[in-house]
């Protein structure tokens, strides 16, 4: 059975309830409907809608990680080998899926290009950060070099 992708159709109402959703997904279809000036039960029509589909996958909480003592943010770029010196093949996934069971990690991604694995991960200081390199990521199976960028700030 091939597998084909859905193209969905969504209007300029659509993006602006998509848009409110990504600033606060908290609010209320009440509260949509004021802001947008769109009766609430369209508004809650075109989220139910747009769940089902699969376009809005879910919703989240946006943490103050300096408050949780997390306040480092680093990427992490990581090549990775297909053999390991046993001779044993390793697939890129099965790299990708043991660096997400370590407890920093918030992201990975599997990339093109000179890198093969991108890392998101926060940690609460550089010792931490220095330990989860050379303790816990270089010591998984196929991951070759490391390449660790600390963000400074974002916007």
């Amino acid at each position: 059975m091939e597998n084909y992708s859905i193209i969905m159709i969504i209007d300029e109402k659509d993006l602006r309830v998509l848009e409110e959703l990504k600033q606060n997904s908290k609010r209320t279809t009440q509260q949509l409907a004021k802001k947008l000036n769109i009766p609430i039960t369209t508004i809650h029509n075109r989220i139910k809608k747009m769940e089902k589909q699969g376009l809005i996958k879910g919703y989240t909480v946006m943490l103050d990680h300096k408050k949780l003592d997390k306040p480092i943010l680093s990427y992490i770029l990581v090549t990775a080998v297909s053999m390991l010196p046993t001779g044993k093949k390793i697939l890129q996934e099965d790299v990708a899926q043991s660096i997400k069971k370590l407890p920093v990690v918030e992201e990975v991604s599997i990339m093109t290009g000179g890198t093969d694995i991108l890392i998101k991960a926060r940690l609460k200081d550089v010792d931490e950060l220095n330990d989860f390199l050379i303790k816990k990521l270089r010591r998984i199976d196929g991951v070759d070099k490391t390449q660790t960028m600390i963000v400074l700030s974002s916007v």
